[in-house]
C-alpha cells in the first residue's frame, strides 16, 4: 500500500468511533433490538460485535507488529453472538470499549516504522495478511456495519408503518 492510501485508511480508522456515534443517531432506540425477517443481527448485536471485533483487531495488530510470522486467531462471529448472548451485553459499555481500544491502536500506529507495515501473519480464513491488509479490513469495518444497521432500520420502518 502506498503511503498516501495508508494515510487515508489510517484517517478513516481513526474517525470510526465518531462515525459510529453519528450513524447511531439515525436509528431510534426503540428499534435497536429489532431483527428483520431474515434474522440478521439487531443494532444492539452489531454494537456488541463491533467491540468484540475490535478486541480481536487490537490483538491481531499487536501480533502483526511484535510477532510477525505467527498465526492470527479466527473466530465465529455468529457463534459468539449466540453463545455470548449479545443482547445481555450493554451497548454503552461496548461503545466505550470500542472507543478505548481503537484510540490505543491509533496511538500505536502513529509512530510505527515503515518496515512494520509489511509484517505478515497467517489468518486461518484469509491466509497471509500484512499489517496493511489488517488496516484495510478494519478501516472499513464500522462503515460496513452501519450499512447493515441501515438495512435493518429500513426493514423496521417497513414493518412499523
Amino acid at each position: 500500500m502506498d503511503p498516501e492510501t495508508r494515510h487515508q485508511k489510517l484517517r478513516a480508522y481513526e474517525q470510526a468511533f465518531e462515525q459510529l456515534v453519528a450513524g447511531l443517531k439515525e436509528f431510534p432506540r426503540e428499534m435497536w433490538e429489532f431483527r428483520d425477517e431474515h434474522g440478521c443481527w439487531s443494532i444492539h448485536e452489531h454494537l456488541v460485535h463491533i467491540s468484540d471485533s475490535e478486541a480481536n483487531s487490537y490483538i491481531r495488530c499487536r501480533r502483526l507488529i511484535a510477532e510477525p510470522g505467527q498465526d492470527l486467531m479466527a473466530y465465529d462471529e455468529n457463534r459468539w453472538g449466540r453463545e455470548l448472548d449479545y443482547h445481555s451485553i450493554g451497548t454503552e459499555g461496548s461503545l466505550e470499549l470500542f472507543r478505548v481500544l481503537r484510540q490505543q491502536t491509533v496511538e500505536l500506529l502513529s509512530n510505527l516504522p515503515e518496515e512494520a507495515w509489511s509484517n505478515t501473519c497467517y489468518h486461518p480464513e484469509n491466509g497471509d495478511m500484512t499489517l496493511d491488509d489488517w488496516l484495510d479490513v478494519y478501516a472499513r469495518h464500522v462503515e460496513e456495519h452501519l450499512e447493515y444497521m441501515s438495512e435493518n432500520h429500513r426493514a423496521w420502518l417497513a414493518a412499523n408503518p
